[in-house]
């Protein structure tokens, strides 16, 4: 769909065009309320939350379970579009920003299952607190806390996947606590499952820090999962006797790790072996774990005044005689999870720093910081205490503070309510406030990030005003699932771009004075500032988009164009010139989706065709003298002929870069040679050079869409290959003798000194840098071997 403008139109759209920059994006953003309306959940609903109202609402407004209805298709159609939206963090990110208008080249929701498999394939362990359903997002940063991982790849229209889940469940609520249980959508998460090689399903893996993804193998019954899980827990369970148990209670103090014991008598029931592996995974890095048997350490038993199976927790430190028990605690459960949790009350809680001692504290070491409002905030859970342990090997030392102590240190960190942040051992100038979920696995993976990186938290104190260095800003807000999955990608980049770039994030939500003051009507907006010049990303949420945005303004791929210099480079241009140009209004919602895709396609085209574009609301008397009606207008001015003048307009429904990088490759003079049967055998076969060869059938999509991609191939390795194609559908007798079962194939046939083999020698690739690398590589080998025969002759004589 396209803006039309018309002459009579332009006295009105000027009129409009100064309200338009400063609200256009409100107006688009205000049809916000209709998806997330549409599906009852608010803006900051997280994917699980969307999966689950989008079911409710199919399970009811299905056509199946409506047919008397008239709209009943109609009405379904525009959930299931708010659901294919929202679910995906990028076309979220663009509806959030631009409305509907935003999202013109993508056609979502158009399509939807049946009633059955919504009801019964549909977010298969959305409900169950146990398993946790990640997300292309959250991934990465799960599996690298250091927890141990146990996840399942599916799909929802898998049979097998359907019978592992009630398994699935009981596994998870078994191990709950051992190690984290996970499971990924492959249906909503193609290209996560894509990058992580799965391809098949369901496909069982075990994730943990340092060690490679294992996968499972075994028959699906609950206990071999949990016997194949239990291999990875690395924690072990001393057995004690009275030679070594002193010694353990004693030393505890200086470790400050306490032990958990189960003493084993006649009497009674004791722990299984099972179980106390399991508490020994469950508390590992917080409490020891051991057992002793009292039929062999009788006396030691009785000293201890243990009669009956028994298990007891000594903290650090602890004494203990045959009369007096002093701060040791008994436990009278069989079960690990109620074990678990006594013991995890009874461990001391993070230190209080003091407002005295913070300057100096964060100035000396690594802090993640809970900031808490009195002594009874309800800040911690008892799963936290695990920080100590999982970040001992970053140095992070964790600790708490009372905002109501000094209420004008947390101010001076724009703290104003209870949350936590890393402090990266420089004082309290450099820092980041986490906002991501308050779960152990994502506090984790936020402070390794946050620590190794060089992203801080701004504020009206330390935002870049008029700096000589160039900063990259986020404006967000914390409710924002697009702003939270931009942070971490915020942290990679920044690490890249150290000395040459600073990284900061300001919270809207706080310093709304200073958004307002930028203008920021959406979130996130990432803007970088360098000096007066100002530049908003408009890119995808990835550390490599971000990395590409920012050499992009180093080493613009897009010329902006005025009148005099479109004559000059596009209408002037040297005869065997190409030229695309991208007429754009800043106002225009497909314009700013377009943008970043159009950035992207002039990468990719470097060298063989320049891009440029065209502001037709700051030129809009030379757009309209071009006869551009509508925006985007993309246009390609092919290499010259008598009509100077001549172009073609891009009429495609697609608009990402590669389909518009395809459509202008097209336009290139073709550099490879069309063969015969004939000219096959004299110049490739019988020929003295290298040749590779394009095998395609004329009515054949990929090989359609390979012709381009081997264009730019013959370019590439002009001058050392020669490249060739043979139409199969008129040759078939060639392409059968070389063995040509596929289209497109490509062989390459190089020159040995003798006649080349019909066959050739396959190449399994159909991308045009990595073919020209491979071939390069051939021929080194080539000439390798040439000179060790001369060398070899030269001996003989």
């Amino acid at each position: 769909m396209e803006f039309l403008i018309s002459k009579g139109d332009y006295i009105r759209y000027f009129k409009r065009s100064l309200l338009l920059v400063l609200v256009c994006v409100i107006v688009l953003v205000c049809t916000d309320q209709d998806y997330y309306s549409l599906l009852g959940v608010s803006k900051e609903a997280s994917s699980r939350e969307i999966r689950q109202a989008f079911k409710k609402l199919a399970l009811k407004l299905h056509p199946d379970k409506n047919q008397n209805d008239p709209h009943a298709h109609e009405n379904f159609l525009k959930i299931n579009r708010a659901y294919e939206v929202l679910k995906d963090e990028d076309l979220r990110k663009k509806y959030d920003k631009y409305g509907e208008k935003g999202l013109e080249d993508q056609q979502q929701g158009g399509r939807y299952e049946s009633w059955h498999f919504y009801r019964y394939d549909f977010g298969i362990y959305d409900d169950d607190p146990e398993i946790i359903t990640l997300d292309r997002g959250e991934f990465d940063a799960a599996v690298s806390s250091g927890e141990l991982w146990f996840v399942n790849f599916y799909s929802p229209r898998c049979s097998h996947c359907h019978d592992l889940a009630p398994t699935w469940r009981e596994f998870a609520k078994e191990m709950d606590g051992v190690i984290r249980i996970g499971a990924v959508n492959c249906g909503d998460n193609r290209m996560l499952c894509r990058i992580k090689g799965i391809n098949s399903y369901p496909s069982l893996y075990v994730f943990k820090t340092g060690m490679q993804p294992v996968k499972y193998y075994g028959d699906r019954s609950k206990e071999s999962l949990k016997n194949f899980a239990m291999q990875y827990v690395t924690s072990t369970v001393t057995e004690l006797w009275a030679g070594n148990f002193v010694n353990a209670i004693e030393t505890s103090f200086a470790s400050g790790v306490g032990w958990l014991i189960t003493f084993c008598a006649e009497r009674g029931d004791c722990l299984s072996y099972q179980t106390r592996l399991k508490l020994a995974g469950m508390l590992e890095g917080l409490v020891n774990v051991g057992w002793m048997d009292c039929g062999t350490q009788g006396e030691l038993c009785d000293n201890l005044d243990i009669s009956s199976s028994t298990t007891a927790y000594f903290p650090p430190g602890a004494t203990i005689n045959n009369k007096e028990k002093g701060g040791v605690l008994f436990l009278n459960s069989l079960d690990a999870r109620e074990i678990y949790q006594e013991v995890m009350q009874h461990l001391p809680d993070f230190e209080i720093i003091s407002a005295a001692s913070l300057e100096d504290r964060l100035a000396h070491h690594r802090w993640l910081l809970f900031f808490q409002f009195g002594e009874n905030d309800k800040s911690n859970v008892q799963e936290l205490k695990k920080l100590k342990f999982l970040l001992k090997d970053e140095h992070i030392q964790v600790g708490k503070f009372d905002c109501l102590s000094s209420t004008t240190i947390c101010n001076k960190l724009y703290v104003y309510q209870p949350c936590l942040a890393v402090f990266k051992g420089k004082g309290t100038g450099d820092y980041e406030i986490h906002h991501g979920k308050k779960i152990l696995y994502d506090i984790v993976a936020f402070a390794k990030e946050s620590v190794n990186s060089h992203v801080i938290t701004l504020g009206p104190q330390n935002f870049p005003d008029k700096e000589k260095e160039p900063w990259l800003v986020d404006f967000f807000a914390p409710w924002c699932p697009p702003c939270r999955a931009l942070l971490p990608e915020l942290r990679k980049a920044s690490k890249h771009l150290y000395g040459q770039l600073k990284f900061g994030t300001l919270d809207c939500t706080v310093h709304e004075g200073l958004c307002n003051m930028h203008n920021i009507r959406a979130y996130p907006t990432t803007v970088v500032f360098n000096q007066s010049d100002v530049h908003e990303y408009e890119g995808h949420h990835s550390a490599e988009q971000i990395l590409e945005f920012i050499e992009d303004l180093r080493n613009p791929s897009v010329v902006s164009l005025t009148p005099e210099t479109f004559v000059e480079l596009v209408q002037r241009r040297k005869r065997e010139e190409i030229w695309m140009v991208d007429f754009y209004a800043p106002w225009c919602g497909p314009c700013q989706a377009l943008m970043p895709e159009w950035k992207k396609m002039a990468r990719m085209l470097n060298g063989l065709i320049s891009v440029g574009s065209v502001d037709c609301q700051k030129y809009y008397s030379f757009c309209h003298q071009e006869s551009v009606r509508g925006y985007p207008e993309i246009r390609l001015f092919p290499q010259k002929s008598n009509a100077a003048h001549h172009y073609y307009s891009y009429n495609g429904w697609h608009r990402d870069s590669y389909s518009l990088r395809g459509w202008a490759l097209g336009y290139l003079p073709q550099v490879s040679v069309d063969l015969t049967p004939q000219s096959f055998t004299e110049k490739v076969l019988n020929g003295k050079d290298h040749w590779v060869i394009d095998f395609y059938a004329p009515w054949c999509g990929p090989c359609q869409n390979f012709a381009p991609e081997f264009e730019i191939l013959a370019r590439t390795i002009k001058g050392k290959v020669k490249a060739g194609k043979v139409d199969c559908q008129a040759y078939a007798e060639t392409c059968q003798t070389a063995n040509i079962r596929a289209y497109p194939t490509v062989k390459f046939y190089p020159y040995q000194g003798t006649k080349k083999n019909f066959l050739g020698e396959y190449i399994d690739s159909r991308d045009a840098k990595s073919i020209a690398d491979l071939l390069n590589e051939k021929l080194e080998a080539i000439q390798n071997k040439g000179k060790r025969k001369k060398s070899r002759n030269k001996v003989r004589i």
